[in-house]
């Protein structure tokens, strides 16, 4: 029986390890943005969410959000203080709005992080000219699994 036990474990550690994230437009979300599956089909890292929140060529999130524990200097104002927001938010709502927060707030100005079709009038880099879908999520599957991780930890305990 310990044998079986040992067995499945490493079956399903390996699967979970080899998991196909969904692709950016396949995401299924709910009445009001909720993504109730994993993008990547792997657990998120919390600190690696810590470091695609604070990080300027990641996500760049703290350019607009303030998180009052995070020892990050110049936070945002633009949007809401995330101080508490593993309280109020579960991880798919978190999830929903990352990948597309118009899905959950149409008239916001947060980008879509895991979008590829769809853009009103993406720049091509400098040269003026409109760019070709289908572009590259800002963030990867897993990047996003590692913030709403990271962003989950956001409580008062």
């Amino acid at each position: 029986m310990r044998r079986t036990a040992i067995c499945t474990a490493a079956l399903l550690a390996a699967s979970a390890a080899t998991a196909e994230p969904v692709e950016p437009t396949s995401v299924s979300y709910g009445e009001y943005g909720a993504v109730e599956t994993s993008l990547s089909g792997n657990p998120g890292d919390p600190d690696r969410g810590r470091e695609v929140f604070s990080t300027k060529s990641m996500g760049n999130c703290v350019s607009c959000h303030q998180v009052s524990g995070l020892d990050v200097p110049f936070q945002g104002e633009v949007g809401p203080m995330l101080d508490f927001v593993g309280e109020y938010r579960t991880p798919a709502e978190l999830r929903g709005i990352v990948a597309n927060a118009k899905n959950t707030f149409p008239e916001t100005v947060m980008p879509s992080f895991y979008k590829t079709t769809g853009f009103i009038r993406p720049g091509d880099g400098f040269t003026g000219k409109a760019a070709e879908e289908p572009l590259p999520p800002l963030l990867s599957a897993q990047e996003i699994e590692d913030l709403v991780a990271f962003l989950m930890t956001l409580k008062d305990t």
